[in-house]
């Protein structure tokens, strides 16, 4: 059944909203601003709210199941979380109120810049970057201010393994720079001869995820950063896996010379659906000169009897501002719940889960599914959704087929170096039950794809939306949305 529009829903006459008596006076507008025939809608406030109601039941969320997607790390976001970012003094403090005014908000991102520093070995930290993304470009453009002030005009090259995150080359290209691949070796590492034949006097630096996107802790990592340091270069961490390393290792202690933290994944703030979302930047000693403006700083040392004065700092050699005022100041405190209810053992804890989960649902799947690389992972692992004697069945049609069964699908065809790759993360916030459903499922419909391949092939038969012709959709775009002929 097809949920009605909420224009089939119209009916001349029904009315949901009666706005009070203005107390202006009324001003025509301009001419040329009012449409001579605006098509809204006519509902009554009741079949608004069960229109949408039913709509939002038709959703997946993951309040509701299990959210496997590798590399996007969709773990529950504790409601405390919320609460704490919904607190007046927080939500209700404009950015450009004196410092004298917002010392709580102040204080409350000083912490957090001091506790990223901490947890990701480094000297200095900004959160103003809006997401992930956001954060890799901000971490090349402060790359890159540090080579032009030190005579690096000729460093044009970034070194970037084919197992990286799209937004990796093209951060890359963004900001100027040429794209060098780098591949992957037989273990599911960086080349490492491979790589130092392209480290030279051209080089900028390395854009290296770690864990990588086949979840594997790069056994050559040492060996990747000493030779882009000794060719002159920089070494970017992309910290989108840091759910692996929480309290384990720190990407600074290994070399790391700047990081984007994903807060909207590893410190489970939400995301989804467009965001927002918050990717502060972590920068080794001798580049926090060049962190964006502004950071927050201590302006005036406190005593026992009078607290710091916390504040706005410029640094020095700065790349300027990259977001309008201080970032996402919501997901921001969201974050400073998450880490300060957990503390050093929790999160710890929650990488060690976050691995475990990950590697029980390895050992389950193995044998009815292929493993890329079958080797010890951290977070997340990645199996091919193929099988030679079930030639017409690929990952897509298992994951249309999970549908079926109440499971969202794992993130599919990527890495790209895998041939119908199901990447799984199943994130340290399930349980072992849920894990064991997911199991269950997935040996199903391995079972299905030799015995009623069909079944997969035209799948999901039980969802509001049917399999679609995803070629017509690509070809066909329909960009805008659908009012009814008034005629």
């Amino acid at each position: 059944m097809t949920e009605p529009t909420i224009y089939e829903l119209s009916a001349a006459g029904r009315r949901g909203v009666r706005f009070p008596q203005s107390d202006v006076p009324a001003v025509d507008p301009p001419a040329g601003f009012v449409r001579e025939n605006l098509p809204l809608p006519e509902v009554a406030e009741v079949d608004v709210v069960r229109h949408f109601t039913r709509l939002s039941r038709l959703n997946y969320c993951i309040d509701q199941g299990l959210y496997p997607l590798g590399s996007c790390t969709m773990k529950y976001n504790p409601r405390v979380n919320e609460a704490a970012a919904r607190l007046s003094g927080f939500a209700f403090t404009h950015p450009l109120q004196p410092v004298e005014t917002t010392q709580g908000s102040l204080l409350m991102m000083y912490q957090l810049q001091e506790w990223l520093k901490e947890i990701g070995g480094f000297a200095g930290v900004s959160l103003q970057p809006a997401a992930g993304a956001h954060g890799e470009l901000t971490g090349i453009l402060i790359m890159r201010a540090y080579h032009l002030a030190n005579g690096g005009s000729r460093r044009t090259r970034v070194l970037i393994p084919d197992s990286a995150h799209g937004t990796n080359p093209a951060t890359s290209a963004m900001a100027g720079f040429e794209v060098v691949n780098v591949p992957t070796d037989a273990n599911g590492n960086v080349n490492i001869v491979e790589l130092r034949k392209l480290c030279d006097e051209t080089t900028a630096g390395v854009m290296l995820t770690n864990p990588n996107t086949l979840g594997l802790f790069d056994q050559n990592l040492v060996e990747v950063i000493d030779a882009v340091h000794a060719a002159g270069g920089l070494v970017y961490g992309d910290g989108a896996n840091m759910n692996a390393l929480l309290g384990v290792a720190r990407p600074g202690d290994f070399g790391i010379d700047v990081m984007h933290f994903n807060l909207h994944k590893t410190f489970s703030t939400p995301h989804g659906g467009g965001g927002p979302g918050s990717g502060p930047v972590g920068v080794a000693a001798h580049l926090v000169d060049f962190l964006p403006d502004p950071v927050v700083g201590i302006l005036e040392e406190g005593d026992e009897d009078v607290p710091p004065l916390y504040g706005l700092v410029t640094p020095r050699h700065t790349i300027g501002r990259v977001k309008s005022f201080y970032g996402h100041f919501g997901m921001v405190v969201r974050a400073y719940t998450y880490i300060s209810m957990h503390g050093p053992d929790g999160i710890r804890q929650i990488a060690e889960n976050a691995v475990l989960n990950a590697n029980y649902l390895k050992a389950k799947l193995r044998g009815k599914y292929k493993l890329a690389y079958d080797r010890t992972c951290m977070h997340e692992f990645v199996l091919e959704g193929r099988w030679p004697d079930a030639p017409e069945i690929g990952a897509l049609d298992i994951s249309k087929r999970l549908m079926d069964y109440e499971f969202h699908p794992p993130t599919n065809y990527f890495p790209l170096i895998v041939h119908d790759a199901l990447m799984i993360e199943p994130t340290e916030t399930e349980s072992r039950e849920s894990l064991d459903q997911f199991v269950d499922v997935m040996l199903k419909i391995a079972d299905e794809a030799h015995t009623q391949p069909e079944l997969l092939t035209s799948a999901p038969h039980n969802t509001p939306v049917r399999r679609v012709d995803e070629k017509k959709a690509a070809k066909e775009l329909v960009l805008c949305c659908w009012i009814p002929d008034q005629a």
